[in-house]
């Protein structure tokens, strides 16, 4: 899963970053709200983390641009301020939640992972298909009664493959949702990935789980399930 942080302070933005990586997000960061409006409209994430008061543009002004723009990206706001209208004024705008400054970070990341499960059409924090389950709270998966030790990466394309079971999803898909704006597009970084993820969840004789696509990508093949 991949999240946008829009925020002026750098320590802040600094520190959401490395929390919210240590949870197994790919992450980008702008430093106002007018770069981080742009990055936001020209690239596909799960959720925005964005402050409201910021130079160029106001967290206010970029949930309104991009909801007009439709784009409708899920957005947690922060704010200093506890003002019961101004909460109300940015979630009529189209923000999706609201989260008052100082905050815990356990309580941002469970607020993020809420906004994720709620406009999916596969909601849940358990997943299972077949005989796999991968637990997204505890970070944990499970192959028959086998303990499966993913690294954060492969954990976020296990999740981002399983959410979206059935769908062919193209390489440049799987680069926008688990990987940060970083990653070299010429890499073979997301092959080396999905045949490591192989290797972990397909042992010899199981069912195997993820399809190539030739020419298109790759295909979570199982039925879901979810808790």
């Amino acid at each position: 899963m991949r999240i946008l942080v829009i925020d002026d302070e750098k320590p802040v933005r600094d520190m959401l970053k490395q929390t919210l990586k240590g949870e197994g997000f790919a992450v980008d960061t702008a430093e106002d709200g007018e770069a981080g409006s742009q990055l936001a409209r020209s690239n596909e994430y799960d959720v925005i983390v964005l402050d409201n008061r910021m130079p160029k543009k106001t967290g206010i002004e970029v949930v309104r641009e991009l909801r007009d723009t439709g784009n409708h990206t899920p957005i947690l706001m922060l704010s200093v301020l506890g003002d019961v209208r101004q909460k109300a004024d940015l979630l009529n705008l189209g923000a999706d939640d609201y989260l008052v400054k100082p905050y815990s970070y356990e309580e941002l990341v469970a607020r993020i992972r809420a906004l994720l499960r709620r406009p999916k059409a596969v909601v849940g924090e358990v997943l299972t298909a077949d005989d796999l389950v991968l637990d997204t709270k505890r970070h944990h998966v499970q192959r028959g009664k086998k303990d499966v030790v993913l690294t954060n990466k492969e954990f976020g394309l296990l999740e981002y493959l399983m959410r979206n079971a059935g769908t062919v999803l193209t390489r440049g898909m799987i680069m926008e949702h688990v990987w940060d704006m970083n990653i070299d597009p010429f890499s073979n970084t997301i092959e080396s990935h999905i045949a490591s993820l192989r290797k972990k969840i397909e042992p010899r004789g199981a069912r195997k789980l993820i399809a190539t696509i030739p020419g298109r990508g790759y295909k979570f093949d199982a039925d879901l399930k979810t808790a």
